[in-house]
């Protein structure tokens, strides 16, 4: 008998209670998502039997991590008190030097960048005394390396470890309200209703709670996080944090698209054996403009105070990075100590980026998509940032 979209989620919120041992999510904002989420797992993404246990363990490990963290704080209400406060947030399109940026800059003392094993495994809030010898650190890195093995040449393609800064769509799971789902499954329902349906204000409410328990045994002068997922929904970013900084990375958004499919295809090709390149970049195609058309609409309605976004181009970035970030500092009105500078370069020379590994490049002419069409279509976006176009191989 076939299992049903409410027993399976029945199923996996009863896996995720027993592992949580608590049954209070304290909030169902996170019920609809996750419907839908199952819907299409069942449906389109055409599963295999590898990627029906990925999607499963994502689903369990989701839910219990809302649940641990909501059991933590109704133990510990004084983390209901914790401020977060004028946080520096990257934006911009998926492959334009964001997480660079972000692994750069988290090398700076003063920014609290959330950590890749922190938010795998945040229950215990993290402590000061055994931040960087927490033995979740070496669990986490032994989960990261095995992505390595089922996937070789992805952790050259996006860099993964324990220690490296994690990104904001990776805490949006536990909401059922990420960008992450639809880059790694085949998705368009759920994806659908993401961009355009769903209300990202508790989202971003879960949001700010994932930080206040991150930061309630470990604080930082500032947070630092990062997400290219936040281009879609930048006005609910700022009804929450509305003090914050923003920096908005760009880059020609056909290059974008190439890119971006070849890091989805890497994860797709893995928990699918139905896996198409052209409808992958079919999807992205149209998510990276809706993207770019509300970036460029929420400048025109003047979203920002005066000095709260900071604009980033690729072709700025590529061949001085730290020199980039100098002028971040300076624009923000943050001092650049020598500390960090030096900091920052000792961890670009061990960490060179993007280097391709063995991972299956994409040309734009191999997305199936027409480069007319899409040229035309983020025109406007790349003449009103001065966005260059590059040459696509």
């Amino acid at each position: 008998m076939t299992e049903t979209t409410a027993q399976r989620r029945d199923r996996l919120v009863a896996a995720a209670i027993e592992a949580a041992g608590s049954d209070d999510f304290a909030s169902t904002s996170w019920q609809e998502g996750l419907d839908l989420f199952l819907e299409d797992l069942a449906g389109p993404a055409e599963l295999n039997e590898i990627g029906v246990g990925v999607a499963e363990d994502g689903v369990v490990g989701d839910l219990a991590t809302r649940l641990r963290i909501e059991a933590w704080r109704k133990e510990h209400p004084a983390v209901a008190d914790q401020k977060v406060e004028r946080p520096i947030i990257i934006v911009g399109q998926p492959r334009t030097g964001t997480t660079i940026l972000l692994d750069l800059m988290a090398q700076d003392p003063a920014n609290r960048a959330p950590l890749s094993w922190e938010v795998e495994r945040p229950v215990p809030p993290p402590q000061s005394a055994t931040y960087d010898t927490d033995p979740r650190i070496e669990e986490a890195q032994a989960q990261f390396d095995l992505v390595d093995s089922f996937i070789p040449g992805f952790a050259a393609f996006h860099e993964l470890g324990a220690k490296l800064a994690q990104e904001d769509v990776r805490i949006f799971t536990s909401d059922f309200k990420s960008m992450q789902h639809s880059l790694q499954f085949e998705v368009p329902n759920y994806n659908r209703w993401l961009l355009h349906e769903a209300d990202m204000a508790p989202a971003y409410a879960w949001h700010r709670r994932f930080l206040q328990h991150l930061q309630s045994e470990h604080h930082g002068e500032r947070w630092l996080l990062k997400s290219p997922a936040h281009l879609w929904s930048l006005p609910a970013l700022l009804a929450e944090y509305p003090d914050a900084i923003v920096i908005q990375n760009h880059r020609d958004p056909l290059k974008v698209i190439a890119s971006i499919s070849a890091l989805g295809a890497s994860l797709r090709e893995m928990t699918s054996d139905s896996f198409e390149v052209t409808r992958l970049a079919a999807q992205y195609g149209d998510d990276i403009m809706v993207g770019l058309d509300r970036a460029l609409q929420a400048r025109k309605d003047g979203i920002f105070k005066t000095g709260q976004v900071v604009d980033v181009r690729y072709q700025d970035i590529r061949h001085d990075l730290v020199g980039a970030i100098a002028r971040i500092y300076d624009e923000i009105g943050i001092e650049l100590s020598a500390e960090a500078e030096g900091r920052m370069r000792a961890f670009l020379a061990e960490h060179p980026g993007d280097q391709g590994g063995s991972l299956k490049r994409y040309s734009f002419a191999e997305t199936g998509l027409d480069e007319g069409e899409f040229r035309e279509r983020a025109r406007e976006y790349q003449e009103f940032f001065g966005v260059e176009s590059e040459r696509l191989d």
